[in-house]
């Protein structure tokens, strides 16, 4: 009777949709039980609190009907008054964990239990059939990859050898600021954080700032027309990416349904995004492993075109290369520029923040010279400035997922094998159980300790919150992430002072419920704070 009353306030679609679910989840189910051991049932009791759900179906009518679907999340959380929550989506236990304690368990103790990800046909589509680190399951796919990665691309030989390309984007971001106080034009904080971003990527990637042949760039340093188009599908393939959608636990029945519209989405962005990438690529390819290659090895594209094995053959695929590439695009752009402006817009909350962060640029660099990647270990209030927004204003709700490899335990709780885990990232920053005046935006919380004078990270091992995801899975890109982010702010500081745009209105820091931005782009006048000839040309 329940089932019955839910379809009739459902649309006709998802009525049919309706009907094949509880049919094949049925048949799952009973096969299930029928089969499990009585002591396996018997730990099942001991799974994480969780709200009542419907025959069958758990709680995938209330996900379904929530929008956006991380308040769902909350909302149940919040209701049942826990740090760990237990939800079942058709027969899929997803858990969602907002404690420190937990986390740290979960990524710590049971971290080798929990380092999968989910077979989600949305990822095979995006990824090139799971080829790229992140994405591929915990075996030897992701070892060699992971292997790849961090030996190789991120070392410091490799990182040392991209200084002068991410030194260019530096100065370019000036001379694109500098060309808009010019022309008394706002600055669009969101805008330049993301076309620095993109450009930096590229250039460590691909070696160059264009996608097209034409190379066709204003003088001025914004990004030309292919550029822009490729940034923004990078944007749209990232937005694809799993988040909680009942179509994320309904793969294995109805893949290749486009169930709420994802899987077309995902095809669509994701061939546009190769159409810019695999060019270069397949063209590089064939200069290093057909035409005797290039004098020297310049950026991560022909890092891993040249690499060998013992036996001299080549230790990365094209497909392997292609996935990787996608998913350095889509993993790069959006935490420097989403900390960037939530960054600015609470320092012009805060002016005596903003104050701080001026002296302390003054004093360890000066206005005689531009701030240079080799002065981020001095600069620990502007570090803390980003450690705080990470924590208050995180680029995305959860973690990427980590699935159960088998059965563990989580806070004294039964994890069963399959489990998909989440781990809540405003659950984490925002918890006051956890910090002290957690909605106040207080960098000097990072500065406190035992008054040992200590170089400041962005790194947050203990899971208080989550800059960089840690743990087997990981982000392998920390230092890059770290650069990137802390010289955009400090270049953008440095060189300019600023001020809300009058057109912007008063100041606000409401933020968009599904992607956590702010809900209005922060839109600044700039003038500039150094000698006119400190600041760059821009460099094609």
């Amino acid at each position: 009777m329940m089932i019955m009353n839910l379809t009739t306030s459902l649309p006709y679609p998802f009525q049919v949709l309706l009907v094949f679910i509880v049919s094949i989840a049925s048949i799952s189910l009973l096969g299930r039980i029928l089969s499990s051991p009585t002591k396996s049932k018997d730990r099942y009791r001991q799974l994480p609190p969780g709200p009542r759900g419907w025959p069958i179906l758990g709680n995938l009518p209330g996900l379904f009907m929530t929008r956006p679907r991380t308040k769902y999340f909350h909302l149940a959380m919040k209701k049942l008054n826990t740090d760990i929550a237990c939800f079942n989506f058709v027969g899929v236990r997803v858990i969602t964990i907002k404690s420190d304690e937990i986390a740290r368990e979960a990524f710590k103790e049971r971290d080798i239990d929990l380092a999968d990800r989910p077979n989600l046909f949305i990822l095979e589509i995006i990824l090139n059939n799971y080829k790229s680190m992140g994405v591929s399951s915990y075996g030897e796919q992701f070892m060699k990859m992971k292997k790849v990665i961090t030996t190789e691309i991120m070392s410091v030989k490799t990182l040392n050898m991209l200084v002068a390309a991410r030194t260019i984007e530096a100065d370019n971001l000036l001379a694109y600021v500098h060309s808009m106080y010019q022309r008394s034009e706002a600055v669009d904080v969101r805008e330049l954080s993301r076309v620095y971003g993109y450009a930096t990527t590229m250039r460590m990637l691909f070696g160059r700032r264009h996608v097209t042949q034409e190379n066709v760039f204003s003088d001025d340093g914004r990004l030309g027309k292919a550029e822009k188009h490729h940034l923004e599908v990078i944007y749209n393939t990232l937005y694809c990416l799993p988040g909680l959608s009942p179509a994320d636990y309904l793969d294995k029945w109805f893949k290749g349904w486009n169930i709420d519209g994802q899987e077309e989405s995902a095809r669509v962005n994701s061939n546009l995004l190769r159409s810019y990438n695999n060019p270069i690529i397949e063209e590089r390819i064939e200069l290093w492993r057909q035409k005797g290659g290039k004098p020297a090895v310049e950026d991560w594209l022909d890092t891993f075109i040249t690499l060998k094995d013992q036996s001299g053959n080549y230790l990365v695929t094209p497909d392997e290369i292609k996935a990787q590439c996608i998913e350095f695009c889509i993993a790069a752009i959006d935490n420097p520029a989403n900390n960037m402006e939530w960054t600015l817009a609470e320092m012009l909350n805060n002016p005596e923040i903003l104050k701080k962060a001026l002296k302390e640029l003054d004093e360890v660099v000066g206005k005689d010279r531009l701030v240079q990647e080799s002065d981020i270990p001095n600069l620990n209030y502007l570090k803390a400035c980003c450690r705080e927004t990470f924590r208050i204003h995180p680029s995305a709700h959860y973690i990427p997922t980590h699935v159960a490899r088998q059965d563990t335990t989580l806070g004294g709780y039964f994890i069963p094998q399959g489990s998909h885990v989440h781990v809540c990232r405003p659950g984490l920053g925002r918890n006051p159980k956890i910090w002290e005046e957690p909605l106040v935006y207080k960098p000097e919380r990072h500065l406190q300790g035992d008054g040992i004078t200590k170089e400041v990270t962005l790194v947050e091992t203990e899971m208080r919150f989550v800059s960089f995801s840690t743990g087997r899975r990981g982000c392998v890109g920390v230092k890059v992430g770290t650069t990137m982010m802390v010289m955009m702010l400090a270049r953008f500081l440095q060189g300019f002072n600023l001020k809300l745009h009058q057109d912007f209105g008063a100041l606000s820091l409401e933020e968009d419920e599904t992607l956590l931005l702010m809900a209005k782009p922060l839109r600044l006048s700039v003038e500039p704070r150094l000698a006119p000839n400190l600041y760059p040309k821009f460099h094609p």
